[in-house]
């Protein structure tokens, strides 16, 4: 394991960690993050600009030019808090207790946002002449819609010619303790509407072959037990889970004149969303549940696993710092790894421990936080130093 980070460089990420969740950056809101983070790196000697879209901020900084590009890439947006009175400590008043930050974003991902900008630091000022590029991409919109972030920058990177050779994304993906899980791709998520029309009616006169409902259970019952063997060393099998099932007008002596069930589909790279929307509608069509309608929206395709040198770069940095040898994994939700990996480019994330994102009192351990700086100064000094840390 290498040396622990002096008392300064936990002071230092502690503080801009703080500064950070202090900031209400509810989606899309960015709340003063971005300029705050801007100011420093510029002072670092890096090029800075914001390429923002609509109502959504996002800050693209990079030093050097060429090959090898490692991209970092992380969102200074949260999601809302819930009610406050619900915190221990205000969501946006960052507290440390029993050894922790608490505060919203301290998990996901404004601690990662914290150690990228002193980890970028470090490095710049320890290799000003580095080989290739280092960048950092943020956008306030990971956690919302996620249509005029990064999705939005990349024809801008493509039109320069600044696409990365490699991304690293700061999303907590630790399971108990930093850096004993990384993500080394991910499914994708497809969202699926049905909705199935019939005939509203009285319950004692409605002929039971109007309602929706009854016509479209056996095919609700085999949606729930759909099997994919579509799985490998790496991907679990794609999985599909209803989460909404609404007919009906509220009252309980009307029959429905519509069903409507939502559901979401997690694939894995062996089975395309066209493949599967197909499978879908054949479903359907079998069991002829009456006029209906699919809507089918993907909101990321899968990705991985990475390849290249980028994730035994991880492994190394996470071996030297941590003394933990990471598992590789691609569980998890979706990330602003979506937009780059589905292009070829490799992704690996590397962040906090997951178990309290989204909830009440998040937070994140102190000695994580203070050591992810020296592991993320690590990564970068492997893609583009190419010595020992």
């Amino acid at each position: 394991m290498a040396n622990a980070p002096s008392q300064s460089e936990r002071d230092a990420v502690l503080a801009l960690a703080r500064e950070l969740i202090s900031r209400a950056s509810v989606t899309p809101e960015d709340a003063g993050c971005q300029p705050l983070i801007a100011e420093r790196l510029e002072a670092a000697g890096m090029t800075v600009e914001s390429i923002d879209v609509e109502d959504v901020r996002n800050l693209l900084a990079r030093h050097g030019s060429g090959l090898p590009h490692l991209m970092l890439v992380g969102h200074t947006d949260v999601v809302p808090p819930g009610p406050e009175a619900n915190w221990t400590s205000p969501p946006f008043e960052p507290d440390v207790r029993a050894g922790a930050l608490y505060g919203r974003g301290a998990a996901d991902m404004k601690s990662s946002v914290a150690a990228f900008v002193l980890a970028l630091e470090t490095f710049l000022a320890e290799h000003p002449d580095h080989a290739g590029t280092i960048s950092l991409l943020l956008t306030s919109d990971e956690e919302g819609p996620a249509r005029h972030g990064v999705r939005a920058v990349l024809p801008v990177l493509e039109e320069r010619g600044m696409m990365p050779e490699a991304c690293l994304v700061g999303e907590p993906s630790s399971r108990e303790h930093l850096g004993d899980v990384i993500r080394i791709g991910r499914r994708g998520s497809i969202q699926g509407r049905l909705s199935v029309k019939g005939l509203q009616g009285h319950t004692a006169y409605a002929d039971p072959g109007d309602n929706p409902v009854h016509r479209a259970a056996p095919l609700l019952a085999e949606l729930g037990s759909l099997s994919f063997d579509d799985g490998d060393a790496f991907f679990p099998p794609t999985r599909l889970q209803v989460s909404n099932v609404r007919a009906g007008t509220g009252a309980d002596n009307v029959t429905p004149g519509e069903l409507e069930v939502w559901f979401n589909l997690r694939n894995n790279p062996n089975s395309t969303a066209e493949t599967l929307e197909g499978r879908l509608k054949a479903l359907i069509a079998r069991h002829d549940p009456g006029p209906w309608a699919l809507d089918w929206r993907v909101s990321g395709e899968p990705f991985g696993p990475a390849g290249g040198p980028l994730p035994e770069i991880v492994r190394s940095a996470c071996r030297r710092v941590l003394g933990i040898d990471p598992q590789p994994d691609t569980g998890g939700g979706t990330s602003d790894g979506r937009f780059f990996g589905p292009r070829g480019i490799p992704v690996v994330e590397l962040g906090p421990v997951n178990a309290t994102i989204h909830q009440v009192d998040e937070h994140v351990s102190l000695e994580d936080l203070v050591l992810l700086p020296a592991v993320y100064r690590a990564i970068i000094i492997g893609m583009l130093a190419r010595e020992a840390a």
